[in-house]
């Protein structure tokens, strides 16, 4: 596929026209017009000139062709000077009414104002295409026809006019989007045989010595190798204040370097970075169609042919049975023309959705598509994995108890050894001042759910949870043990032999301390029930959930059987939510209505969810979903709002009270509504 940036599209309705006769090239099937993103992605195949004749019908084009070319600034003009026009004539007119001056005055304002219009609308016509262009067309016609040149020149103005705001309000979502996408650094200072030499970020390779001034931007995911600063991670986390950064720790590409002179290690070429891959969602997220949008593009193709039957109803019913001049039926009819412009409507819903994608990846909360962050709006259940999500995440032994001396800490460290899992880490760390005998596992099989099993020195071990110990029979003093750490809340890890329990680690977990004031947000949002997942015992998932807030815990879960809860709740009417960390929960995050990953920029958590929250916590939880929440009720006003108007304009034709300038209006009025209404939700709340 190859993209093209693309100029003058002036509406969304237009733009589908477009993106439906280029389809119908050879090789065209797979083409992508985005009103949107002002992009068209075509198949290399495709003959490009018969899509540039295509584009020139609606007087668009590729910025290949004319990059110079602002056809904001150019309408602006054109439009003032139909205003002008407009203006004196009407003055004339109030005074000496001479036709032979306001009449031409009346018509260059229709020119200036309307040439572009009028000039699609009639090959429109020729082709029996029937969109808002053709309409209009037959509404200036029209009016000429039966003398009505004001009508007609105002028309032409407020048309106009609306387009005009129409493209002011999709450049303004446009550039809220670019100014998201231009944190991304272009730039980077390369140390080569001791050398400085400045590349462009998309040279950058794996590997690379870069230099980072204080202030300058960091040009890819890498580590720190000397130096010391602090860094704001804003463009990807959405957390304003600074990270300390020392040798050894990571940094994010996009992030900018407060002080101090750093030297990095690039460990990823910056399309690979996980900057690189957040605005390219960002990017791609735009184009998703939500359920709304689907339906509201079909409606609007019975939209339009629907008003030019009732237009024409319209202009014969009343002159034949209710004693109507057919002049005024006639005019009344065009006036109901106009109102069949389905542009308001379709603005309804994309506009909204762009705006609550950039706000949220603003904060730092990736949503891949429109689609989900429509679902996010409507959830009615959350469930949350615990370990690393309600908690933090960095376990510690609390209690060891101790059956073979010999055994036991040698065992535990052989298997954990090479493990990045948390409770390893902190088995590791319980014995890291002990002298324990460096032994080396010939097999490890991972049990998913229970724990692992390894052969060391020809003998079998198992490490994990009690469910990894179905082959032995445990002794009574055992369980008694064993009830007595669950009763402490605590997380239990037990080492055993083919033959013997060795030993119990008994971890606990921190909890997070944003978890209990988010779960209460949660709930003022309208969340109904909230769920803990965890493969933990239930004593210590019911202690963790009692100190945060949860209603509802399932315990001793094998992954499959995460999904299988996940399923049961959305069998029973729930929208479900999915909360964990994007590795160990892909399939429960796959299975639920939406998966939410929190993974501090991890490639395994943006790859994996539907919604990534870029921190390191669930902070921000509440603001997306009420983000979402916000933009699903505007979407709905929106749509009452382009239906609204329209029906009112046409009751107006029973009393006979329907103009052509209250019809433009009452399309106009929808249209600049849709758009203010859907952009406040990039206004940030204090």
């Amino acid at each position: 596929m190859q993209e093209f940036k693309v100029k003058g599209l002036t509406c969304p309705n237009c733009t589908l026209e477009l993106e439906t006769k280029i389809q119908t090239l050879s090789y065209g099937k797979t083409a992508k017009l985005s009103y949107i993103k002002s992009e068209l992605a075509i198949d290399e195949k495709v003959n490009l000139q018969a899509v540039k004749e295509i584009l020139t019908s609606e007087n668009a084009h590729l910025v290949e062709d004319d990059d110079a070319v602002n056809r904001l600034q150019t309408q602006k003009w054109l439009l003032g000077l139909a205003i002008v026009q407009f203006v004196v004539a009407m003055l004339i007119d109030l005074r000496s009414a001479n036709s032979f001056i306001v009449i031409p005055l009346y018509l260059g304002s229709i020119v200036v104002g309307g040439h572009k219009t009028f000039l699609k609308g009639l090959k429109n016509l020729v082709s029996f295409t029937f969109n808002i262009d053709t309409l209009m067309t037959v509404a200036l016609i029209g009016a000429i026809a039966i003398g009505e040149w004001k009508e007609g020149a105002l028309v032409a103005i407020l048309f106009g006019l609306n387009e005009y705001l129409e493209g002011i309000g999709m450049e303004k979502a446009r550039k809220s989007v670019e100014a998201l996408l231009d944190v991304a650094p272009k730039q980077a200072t390369v140390i080569q045989n001791g050398l400085e030499r400045v590349i462009s970020v998309h040279d950058l390779q794996a590997g690379d010595l870069v230099l980072v001034k204080s202030g300058e931007t960091i040009p890819s995911d890498g580590i720190v190798i000397e130096g010391r600063s602090s860094v704001t991670e804003a463009a990807i986390t959405g957390e304003s204040l600074p990270v300390d950064k020392r040798i050894g720790d990571p940094l994010f590409g996009g992030s900018i370097n407060n002080e101090g002179v750093l030297k990095v290690e690039i460990t990823k070429a910056f399309d690979d970075s996980s900057l690189a891959k957040i605005l390219h969602l960002v990017e791609d997220a735009q184009e998703t169609k939500t359920p709304t949008e689907l339906f509201i593009n079909r409606f609007a193709k019975y939209y339009t042919p629907f008003i030019m039957i009732i237009a024409v109803i319209v202009m014969l019913l009343p002159p034949l049975f209710f004693q109507v001049t057919w002049g005024k039926a006639f005019y009344q009819g065009l006036a109901v023309l106009i109102v069949g412009c389905p542009c308001a409507l379709i603005l309804s819903s994309p506009i909204a959705n762009i705006s609550g994608i950039t706000r949220n990846a603003r904060n730092g909360i990736l949503v891949k598509g429109s689609v989900f962050l429509e679902q996010l709006g409507k959830l009615d259940v959350l469930a949350f994995d615990k370990t690393g999500t309600l908690t933090k995440g960095e376990p510690q032994v609390q209690e060891t108890v101790i059956y073979n001396e010999s055994l036991f800490q040698p065992i535990s460290v052989a298997i954990e050894k090479n493990s990045t899992h948390p409770l390893a880490k902190a088995i590791l760390e319980t014995n890291k001042g002990e002298l324990v005998a460096t032994l080396e596992p010939e097999d490890i099989v991972t049990l998913p759910g229970t724990g692992i099993k390894a052969t060391i020195e020809g003998e079998t071990y198992w490490l994990g949870n009690e469910n990894s110990l179905q082959h032995l029979d445990i002794p009574n003093d055992v369980l008694a043990d064993i009830h007595e750490l669950k009763a402490d809340g605590l997380t239990l890890v037990l080492v055993a032999s083919e033959t013997e329990i060795l030993g119990i680690y008994g971890i606990s977990d921190e909890v997070r301390t944003e978890s209990k004031g988010m779960l209460e947000a949660l709930f003022n949002l309208g969340i109904k029930n909230t769920w803990m997942l965890t493969g933990d015992h239930a004593q210590t998932a019911k202690t963790i959930a009692n100190q945060v807030g949860i209603q509802s815990v399932s315990s001793h879960l094998l992954p499959e059987q995460k999904v299988q809860k996940i399923k049961a709740l959305m069998q029973a009417g729930n929208r479900v939510a999915m909360v964990g960390d994007g590795i160990n929960d892909a399939p429960a995050l796959a299975t639920a209505d939406v998966g939410i990953a929190m993974g501090k920029g991890t490639d395994s958590a943006i790859e994996t969810a539907d919604v990534v929250l870029m921190q390191d916590h669930l902070g921000k939880l509440p603001n997306a979903i009420a983000t979402a929440q916000r933009v699903n009720r505007l979407i709905k006003i929106n749509i009452t709002i382009a239906l609204g108007l329209k029906a009112i304009a046409l009751l107006l034709t029973i009393p006979g009270l329907l103009t052509l300038w209250i019809a433009i209006l009452s399309d106009m009025g929808a249209t600049i509504l849709v758009t203010i209404l859907s952009l406040t939700i990039l206004i940030e709340r204090k």
